[in-house]
C-alpha cells in the first residue's frame, strides 16, 4: 500500500494546524493513528522520549519532520500520518519544520527501509514540497500526493 492510500484509510492528514509545541505536534500527528487502532496511546509518548534521549535527528534542512519510534514501542500496523503547519517548529532545539510525517512499521527491517524510502521519494520533488506547504485542505493534499 502507498503512502497516499495508508494516509487515506487512517484519515491521517491535518493541514493548518496552528502548535509552537513540538510536543503537542507530535501528539497531533499519532491522534489519528491512535484513534484508527494502527499505533497504542503511549506511541506518541515514545517518539518524544525518543527525540529527548537521541535528539531530532528526523528533522531534515527542507523543513521536514519524521518523528517515530521503534516498532515495539506501541505500532500494531504499518502507518503514516501527515500534518501540514501554519508555522514551522523547532523540535527539542533543532531545525524548524512545517511539514510533519510520523510513521509507523512493524518490524525493524519495514521501519528503516519502507518507511524512509517512501517518504524521500515522496518529498524529493521542490515543487511537491511548495504544493504541499500552500495546500489548504486534504482534499487538495490528497491530489498532491
Amino acid at each position: 500500500m502507498s503512502i497516499k492510500q495508508l494516509l487515506q484509510e487512517a484519515n491521517a492528514i491535518q493541514v493548518g494546524i496552528t502548535s509552537r509545541d513540538w510536543r503537542e505536534v507530535i501528539s497531533l500527528a499519532a491522534r489519528p493513528l491512535v484513534q484508527g487502532g494502527y499505533v497504542n496511546a503511549s506511541y506518541p509518548e515514545a517518539v518524544i522520549a525518543n527525540t529527548l534521549t537521541h535528539g531530532a535527528y528526523y528533522v531534515f534542512e527542507e523543513g521536514i519532520a519524521i518523528p517515530h519510534a521503534r516498532p515495539e514501542t506501541g505500532v500494531l500496523r504499518d502507518c503514516f500520518s501527515l500534518i501540514v503547519l501554519e508555522e514551522p517548529v523547532s523540535f527539542d532545539g533543532s531545525d524548524k519544520a512545517d511539514i510533519v510525517i510520523m510513521f509507523g512499521a512493524r518490524d525493524s527491517n519495514a521501519h528503516i527501509e519502507e518507511g524512509i524510502r517512501a517518504i524521500v521519494t515522496m518529498l524529493e520533488d521542490e515543487e511537491t514540497l511548495v504544493r504541499l506547504r500552500k495546500a489548504s485542505s486534504v482534499a487538495e493534499v490528497m491530489d498532491i500526493l
